[in-house]
């Protein structure tokens, strides 16, 4: 298994499949600029009526949302041929466009990608109180891209709707970016198994704890491509565009040796989330109440 992946990483170089489409992440920024512009637009003519409002704030959790799919293209490197290049417009687009620092996500990330839901190993399967508990202290690099996203959101917009709106619409709009995000990210983890990390090979353990959500176009746009989560965790450095195209040759090694590859409708796969926590939430209520 170990020797036909390796066999299979040098056939999706040699297809140049870790060879990125420039003009396709270019066309990603431009609608995610485009969204953000019209939503200002839409409050400048219509007005900061009960629907322009509405109709802004949904624009911008789109943004969020498309800008976190966007960030996470950057960050694995999967853009730019060149580390520092990556790295720069990573902090720009988390920075600048999220108001997030790159740094926590850079100290985390590579963890999950090691150890998918390996329990003490995998961050994003530990609970933690404070946001910034998570990682390192932040960099005053970070911290100024941070301070140009607030400033921005902010002098947009209270000559528009005041503070108080400007408020309202800034909290209205992380609250639709965080539900748009954990669904997403946790469909293709949380129903997936989870435990000590037992020293599998790569293959099998990527594929014990991730699973696919069926492709479309709407799919593949929401999810940030998201959606081919078996792919991306097979090859982190893999641009987005490509995971189509090397998804039947992880199936045809996937069956060869057994191996479940799973692939679901998206209402399964959030409905499956739920159903994970259900019985999570059980376990937990009994050993509580020592049943």
């Amino acid at each position: 298994m170990v020797e036909d992946f390796r066999a299979l990483r040098s056939t999706v170089e040699q297809m140049g499949l870790l060879k990125p489409n420039k003009l396709f992440f270019v066309g990603v920024l431009l609608h995610i600029l485009l969204l953000d512009a019209l939503a200002w637009l839409n409050l400048y003519f219509l007005g900061s009526s009960l629907i322009p409002f509405l109709i802004t704030a949904l624009l911008l959790g789109t943004v969020q949302a498309q800008a976190g799919w966007l960030q996470h293209d950057f960050g694995h490197l999967s853009v730019f041929s060149k580390s520092k290049w990556n790295h720069l417009v990573h902090k720009f687009v988390i920075g600048q466009l999220k108001g997030a620092p790159a740094s926590w996500w850079n100290h985390l990330h590579f963890q999950h990608h090691a150890k998918p839901n390996c329990f003490r190993k995998d961050p994003d399967i530990n609970m933690h109180p404070l946001f910034f508990a998570l990682g390192k202290k932040l960099s005053v690099e970070d911290l100024a891209w941070m301070i140009t996203f607030y400033v921005r959101f902010f002098m947009t917009y209270i000559p528009l709707i005041g503070v108080s709106g400007t408020i309202s619409l800034f909290m209205l709009v992380r609250f639709l970016e965080s539900n748009w995000f954990v669904w997403v990210t946790q469909m293709n983890h949380i129903p997936m198994h989870i435990d000590y990390d037992d020293n599998k090979e790569w293959l099998s353990g990527q594929l014990q704890a991730t699973c696919n959500v069926d492709q479309s176009f709407f799919n593949d746009w929401f999810s940030g491509h998201l959606n081919f989560q078996i792919e991306h965790h097979l090859f982190p450095t893999m641009p987005r565009h490509n995971y189509s195209k090397v998804a039947p040759l992880v199936r045809s090694l996937c069956k060869k040796y057994g191996v479940e590859y799973q692939s679901k409708p998206l209402y399964t796969a959030f409905a499956d989330i739920v159903h994970s926590l259900k019985e999570s939430g059980e376990l937990w209520l009994d050993a509580y109440l020592h049943k």
